[in-house]
Parts: structure tokens; sequence; C-alpha cells
């Protein structure tokens, strides 16, 4: 696949830009970390090179200076709020986190819960944690919080909060998800350190959106696409165009917010050391697109997917229609529709050839290939051997896996699992395949094709199982499906 992105080139410049901010505010420097540390895939996608992993490698390059604290709003807690790319809750992923942290030799000083009002089952995490030595603190409810500033900044505000104790000059502020309190946390710790004489700063470090690129790149149209369940809309900063003369692209809450901010600065430090919200910021992945072209193609691929995947949870309730239609007006706005998706025109026409669901992956080199369902195979199982056998060099007319072998596994789906879908799901198909790799050479050949299936685009015509999903997401290939429910 074509790479658009210098991935080792940003993690030199964003680890010294950082550096830089420290050395601005002297004693200590705290940065909001938004977005996803470990596994970010929308970055990847859109930035064609960039690794999921690469703030993670980007944060390691600072561990010597940095310690991490982790926010988690009480309302989540109280309303098991779940993380909806791993399925689980938010105050189980601060753990998960954690311990991925710690696995690397980062230092995680602290959990902090925010918007605190007695809840209980926040006082139940804050127990939890600290039995398993976990250094726990409160940020409470502030009425009036974030507008109310002579409140915010006082005494019966910021400095009700517990005081979270950091000695390292970069402490890194993240959390499991959007709307955790990150900036709260942040702004609560400018307060009380300056209370006790220590100069501190805040930085914000988001990849998104990309603020040195033009409002209308295809990187930030995405950005836009993925953020349709918050509403968040791409703007240029107008404080920074009347205090620099120059255009810088934000998002309307962080422009909307920074009136709020410029007070808050100047109730601690009575100035505000800033001019605009992209003042704030410290990303430079713009600086590190290497071809504008093939990320501007990423990008539209991108909100295409997101389109299919908003269309398909509407179809299950999950979603409101407002999504949709936002993620369509984006689409024409890019001039692109869901037929510019090659993949999405090969599953078509072969499910209207056969009569029947179908699939279409895109490989490396561009080929299309096709696999429709039977009575033995679904359309992502039959795929995934059609598409490794065309990679192995196989025949395509050679059977991988006998109808003998697959019958008995039908029969234990059917009639001891009281199942009822017949066909083989592709996690059986793989596993199948790995069993028969002992003694069919074509069967271990076609299972050494699986890695260059990495980065390729398939789309299947119905809706897939969780189980379906899931595979193909640890094959590392975008997968979208159209909105037709799967039939029994």
């Amino acid at each position: 696949m074509k790479h658009g992105f210098d991935n080792e080139k940003y993690l030199k410049i964003q680890s010294e830009h950082i550096k830089e901010r420290i050395s601005k505010f002297g004693d200590k420097l705290y940065l909001e970390f938004g977005g996803k540390i470990f596994d970010d895939y929308h970055a990847s996608r859109v930035l064609p090179g960039f690794e999921p992993d690469s703030k993670l490698r980007m944060l390691m390059q600072l561990r010597d200076d940095a310690e991490i604290v982790f926010a988690i709003s009480a309302r989540d807690i109280e309303k098991n709020k779940v993380r909806g790319d791993l399925g689980i809750t938010y105050d189980n992923d601060v753990l998960r986190l954690r311990d991925e942290f710690l696995n690397r030799g980062l230092m995680v000083s602290a959990v902090c819960i925010t918007q605190y009002s007695g809840q209980a089952s926040a006082q139940a995490f804050r127990e939890r944690l600290e039995r398993l030595g976990i250094n726990v603190y409160y940020l409470y409810l502030i009425e009036g919080y974030p507008t109310n500033v002579d409140v915010i900044c006082s005494d019966n505000g910021f400095g009700r909060n517990e005081y979270i104790k950091t000695t390292r000059p970069l402490v890194v502020v993240t959390a499991p998800g959007p709307g955790s309190g990150k900036m709260a946390v942040c702004l609560s710790q400018l307060y009380q350190e300056n209370k006790r004489g220590v100069k501190a700063g805040y930085a914000k470090f988001e990849t998104f959106p990309i603020w040195s690129i033009p409002l209308k790149h295809p990187v930030n149209v995405a950005y836009e696409a993925a953020t349709a369940d918050l509403a968040d809309v791409n703007m240029i900063d107008p404080f920074h165009l009347e205090a620099y003369g120059k255009t810088a692209i934000n998002y309307n809450r962080d422009i909307e917010i920074f009136p709020v901010l410029n007070a808050i600065f100047e109730g601690i430090y009575g100035e505000n050391p800033y001019k605009s919200p992209t003042d704030m910021g410290v990303n430079m992945a713009g600086f590190c697109i290497s071809d504008d072209e093939v990320c501007c193609q990423a990008s539209k691929d991108e909100i295409i997917r997101r389109y299919f995947d908003t269309r398909c949870k509407f179809a299950q309730g999950k979603v409101d229609e407002r999504e949709v239609n936002t993620i369509a007006l984006l689409m024409k706005q890019m001039k692109i529709t869901t037929d510019d998706r090659r993949t999405t025109v090969a599953a078509r026409e072969r499910a209207e050839k056969e009569q029947a669901p179908a699939a279409a992956i895109e490989l490396a080199d561009g080929t299309i290939i096709t696999a429709h369902s039977g009575d033995l195979l679904g359309p992502c199982a039959a795929l995934l051997l059609n598409a490794t056998k065309h990679l192995a060099g196989i025949d395509h007319g050679v059977k991988l896996i006998a109808q003998k072998i697959i019958e008995p596994i039908q029969h234990t789906k059917i009639n001891l699992l009281h199942g009822n879908n017949p066909r083989l799901h592709t996690d059986e198909v793989l596993v199948a395949l790995s069993m028969l790799s002992l003694t069919n050479e074509n069967c271990g050949r076609a299972l050494e094709m699986l890695p260059q299936l990495k980065g390729c685009q398939a789309h299947a015509t119905v809706m897939l199982s969780e189980v379906d999903q899931k595979i193909f997401k640890k094959l590392g290939i975008g997968l979208t499906t159209d909105p037709t429910p799967k039939k029994k």
C-alpha cells in the first residue's frame, strides 16, 4: 500500500516540539492528550504510513520526563459507559490502559474521577483502585462550569478539588474517551500549582483537525465524518486569524470555549499565555504529510467507510438520522459517492449475478476478488479463501476445505449448539484451514498469505456477525457493509 505520511519524521519533530513547549513554562507542563494513544486506527487510515501506536512511540521518547494521569467522569462510571470499538466500560478501560502503560515502562501516577457529586458507583470505583495501590483523586462538580469564572477560579471551585501530587515536568492527562474531563483536570491543577508557587503550563495534543492544512482538505473533512455523533464542525480559528493574520483550522468546541478559557487563565495567572485555541495545540502531523494525493484518496475512502458504518448503526437503531445526513452532506461536499469504492461496486455486481449475499476485496496490486454466500460458507468466509488462494497462486477450482470436513462442523452448530445459521463464519474457516495445514500443503500456503491482506479494502452486501467483523479487523482489512440485515 502507498504511504502518504512520514512516520519517523513525525516521531522526531513531535517529541521535540513538546519539549520546546515544556521549556516555555519552566517547572511543569500539563498536556491534555486527546484521541487514542495505543490504537489510533482513524489516523492510520487517513494518513497512510501513520502507525496506530505512533502517539505511544512518541510518548516513549519522553518517558523519563513524563507521568500519566487518567481522567474518568463519575457520570460515565455511573452510566457504565462503553467504549464502542472495544466493547468494554470506561472504568475497565482505565485499568487496561494503565497496565499497557506500565508494561512499557511509563509512569502512571494517578486516576482522577471528574464531575464527582457523591455518586456511589464512583466511590466504589475509587475503593477498588485504592485496593490495587492506585492513587485516586476527586474533581468535584462545579456549579456553572465552565462559564462561572469567578466561582471556578476560587477556593469554592478549583480550590475545592483534591490536589493531584505529581513529580515530573510533563504530566500527560488522558482518558478512555471524550467527555471525561481532561481539560478540567489540567486547569484545576494549574490553579492548584499556582497557589503552591509552581509555574505550570497547559497544552493540548490532538491529531485532528490538522491546523496547518486547508479547512476542506479531505483529511479534515474525514475528521468531521468521524465525529458526526459529537456534531463537531471544523472552522477557521478567528482568534488566530486576528492575532497573527494567518489561517489555522480548529473545531467548534475549542473555538467556542476559548473566551471562557481566556478568562480562566486570567483568573489563575492574571494573563493568558495563548492568543488562540490553535496556540494551545502542539500537533505537528500536518508537516509530515509526504504525499498529499495518497492522503486525500485515503480520507475520501474513510468518509465513505464512515457513511456505511453509520447507515448500518441507523438500521440497528443505534444512531439517529442526523448522523447519517451529516456524513451524506460531507460526501456531497467532497463530490464522492459509494460507487467510488471499487469493492462496493464489485460486491453488488456479484450479489446481483448470483442472487445471493456477496463480498469483495481489493488486494494491494488493485486486483478485485469476489465471493458469494452458498450452502457451506458465508460470503466473507468464502472471500478469505478466494483471496488467499489467489495470493498463493492456487487454482481457483481447488477446494481448500472439502465438504466432508465442513458438514460435521455444521452438524455441531445446528444440532448440538442449536444455532440458526449452518454456514461457516470466518473464524471457523480459519480454524479448519489451520488444522488442515498439517497435512495439506495448499492450506498451509493459503494461511501464510493472511498478513498480505492487511490494509486491503473489502465490502459485503449484508451486515455481518460480530465475529466476522472482528476477524476482518484483526486482519487489518478495512470493511464496509450495506445496511441490509443478514438472513438466518
